[in-house]
């Protein structure tokens, strides 16, 4: 998914929603608040993607939109080469208490979380994604178990895309990280999931996106959730978007399947995410994500028992630019502010 570093202007009504919610305080606590005890997330969570670029509080706009969960994207390092990753790349704001410490504190403390988002197209196509930068895998790891501590999170997000999929060096570095981490948080008994975010067809995974998850299991690196990117599909047709989702989802499922041949169907669509663009993706009106296709979406989700229901993103939930595709700040049809918020956020369920 896309990270432009442009800061986008909300609608009215949903910036003033957001500044009675920083009124109260919870999203302006001390920058020294010490993380809650990591809890494992819902076996079922919706948990739209937050632009953390933006200079907005994700805490303020949970509340806003009704949000217990975000995805926040992205973390990136600062440059090719680094081993370190910064919330946008940008080296003021490194992982620590200091830099969103406040604002996921506050998420906890409503019983929600965040999860952790690195990459996107921008660091994919810049060499900043963290295992295709960095060489060392214990490195790699270490920036995860990190984040975990740090924040008290229990799911990290991987979202691999454009040039990422064909970084075959940086693939192996990855789950060989995540499986570092995975041993990690075994031993010091955290609860530590990882999510790998991929681009898709409406037909499933292509080959070089479930390369990623070949790999994976080869390093023995456990995969918990395949989050399906469902737009921006630019195979020249018109879409019903919600159609395309369930057909993506059903392929995805027989790749995993044959993945991981021991596991009952009800677990192999527990691995399965999916992520809309609401409104008009990149590619134009011939995708176009409806309110329609949203209501359809979630009572599909929640029968077929999937593991995460997200979108790209949240600070898009509002009818502000009715036309425009591919906006980072309104999704281009009309509709009410937070709709797809209010949609998604009853997919939630309980703890595993």
């Amino acid at each position: 998914m896309r990270h432009t570093r442009a800061l986008h202007a909300l609608t009215a009504t949903a910036l003033s929603a957001a500044l009675v919610a920083l009124g109260s305080g919870a999203a302006h606590a001390s920058s020294d608040t010490a993380p809650h005890t990591a809890k494992p997330l819902p076996a079922h969570v919706a948990a739209p993607y937050f632009e953390a670029w933006t200079g907005q509080s994700p805490a303020a706009l949970a509340a806003a939109s009704g949000n217990k969960y975000l995805t926040l994207a992205f973390l990136q390092t600062p440059a090719a080469g680094s081993c370190t990753a910064d919330w946008n790349g940008d080296a003021t704001q490194p992982v620590s208490p200091s830099s969103f410490g406040a604002d996921i504190a506050a998420l906890q403390a409503r019983g929600g979380d965040a999860i952790p988002s690195f990459g996107g197209y921008s660091a994919d196509t810049t060499g900043t994604e963290l295992a295709d930068s960095c060489t060392d895998v214990h490195a790699i790891a270490g920036v995860y178990e990190k984040l975990a501590t740090t924040y008290g999170i229990s799911r990290i997000d991987l979202d691999v895309e454009a040039d990422s999929l064909a970084d075959t060096a940086g693939i192996d570095r990855r789950n060989k990280a995540i499986a570092e981490a995975e041993r990690w948080a075994e031993h010091t008994g955290r609860p530590l999931q990882f999510s790998y975010t991929l681009p898709t067809t409406t037909k499933g995974l292509e080959d070089n996106a479930l390369a990623v998850l070949r790999n994976a299991v080869a390093d023995h690196a456990r995969v918990d959730v395949v989050n399906l990117m469902t737009f921006d599909y630019y195979d020249g047709a018109t879409h019903d978007m919600a159609a395309g989702t369930k057909a993506a989802a059903s392929g995805l499922y027989g790749q995993l399947h044959a993945l991981y041949p021991h596991k009952s169907p009800k677990q192999l669509w527990g691995m399965v995410g999916v992520t809309e663009m609401p409104g008009i993706d990149d590619y134009g009106p011939a995708e176009t994500f409806t309110t329609q296709n949203a209501t359809a979406v979630a009572s599909w989700a929640a029968a077929q028992g999937i593991d995460t229901l997200s979108f790209w993103a949240l600070q898009r939930d509002n009818g502000g630019c009715v036309g425009t595709g591919g906006s980072d700040s309104c999704s281009g049809i009309a509709q009410d502010t937070w709709y797809f918020s209010h949609t998604f956020a009853r997919f939630t369920g309980p703890r595993r």
